[in-house]
């Protein structure tokens, strides 16, 4: 085995937990494999003779590599030329409601719900990077300190800051069972067009956000347009807009929590997730970005 071929043999034994970092990090699967892939060029070419921690050094190079990443969206983000600035989900993982794919699993260690990432995205992308590293992956604030150039006492009150955001995102449920006993009932409740069975399911403050990508002609007032609705009776409106595409909705995993896909013809129009609170439906997250889901790996699903 050459030192090349062992290099990467050691680099692919840290992959999976490079790309969740990343992925964390950029709410981007697409993204993170380019972090990924980009910390593995660093690798190649740098002396690594003396590191004796690889995993943790591989770790901060994609830390590093993600913030940069995240300075330049914001930067593209606060460009006044951008007028069609839209609400954003993050990427989801989707896989089967009746199979457990263990990439996806060590993708998704801890939970990692669309609602939490949502958050993430709110955050300064130091701040972003001061969690990720520290309260996800227990990375020393020493270590973070040099990527965000910042003593490690500011680096942990940047941790501390974003701590305090994210501690309003709601996790998902655990009851697998109370999941899809929910998730059932609002796609029967979509497809039969039933305002109060639908409405019965959801907390009054209920938040929907949907993503279909910029605003264009051709999106603008379609079902998925891109926005963001709050409160019980609004949402169920809305809700109801989806009837005609609920029969070709499907149960799913998404970020490990139950979900819909709607898919028809092999193209998949619609990811939805559900955050749930003492059985009620307190969130909801919709990708109908054509553009996005047609990179997204989507399994087959049962009907």
């Amino acid at each position: 085995m050459t030192d090349h071929e062992f290099l990467a043999e050691r680099f692919e034994a840290h992959r999976g937990h490079l790309r969740a970092v990343a992925y964390r990090m950029l709410g981007s699967l697409s993204e993170a494999e380019d972090a990924v892939q980009e910390a593995w060029l660093k690798l190649s070419r740098s002396d690594t003779t003396d590191v004796a921690n690889l995993g943790g050094w591989l770790t901060t190079v994609v830390g590093r590599v993600c913030l940069d990443m995240l300075r330049s969206r914001t930067s593209r983000r606060e460009d006044p030329l951008d007028v069609h600035a839209y609400t954003h989900v993050p990427d989801p993982v989707i896989g089967r409601a009746d199979k457990a794919d263990p990439e996806q699993q060590a993708l998704l260690t801890d939970s990692v719900g669309l609602a939490l990432l949502v958050v993430l995205e709110t955050l300064p992308p130091a701040e972003r990077l001061a969690f990720v590293l520290h309260d996800m992956f227990a990375v020393p604030f020493d270590d973070i300190a040099p990527v965000v150039e910042r003593t490690p006492a500011a680096t942990r009150q940047l941790a501390s800051r974003a701590r305090r955001r994210v501690q309003g995102a709601r996790p998902p449920e655990a009851d697998r069972g109370r999941q899809r006993q929910v998730v059932d009932a609002f796609l029967a409740a979509s497809r039969g067009g039933d305002f109060d069975a639908l409405l019965a399911l959801l907390d009054p403050d209920v938040v929907l956000r949907a993503d279909a990508g910029a605003v264009t002609p051709a999106t603008a007032g379609t079902v998925f347009a891109s926005r963001v609705v709050r409160g019980a009776r609004t949402v169920v409106e809305q809700a109801l807009t989806f009837s005609r595409f609920a029969p070709y909705a499907r149960p799913a995993l998404v970020n490990g929590a139950l979900g819909l896909v709607t898919a028809t013809g092999g193209q998949t129009y619609s990811v939805m997730d559900f955050t749930l609170r003492d059985g009620k439906i307190v969130e909801i997250n919709i990708l109908a970005d054509r553009d996005r889901l047609s990179r997204l790996e989507v399994p087959a699903l049962d009907g």
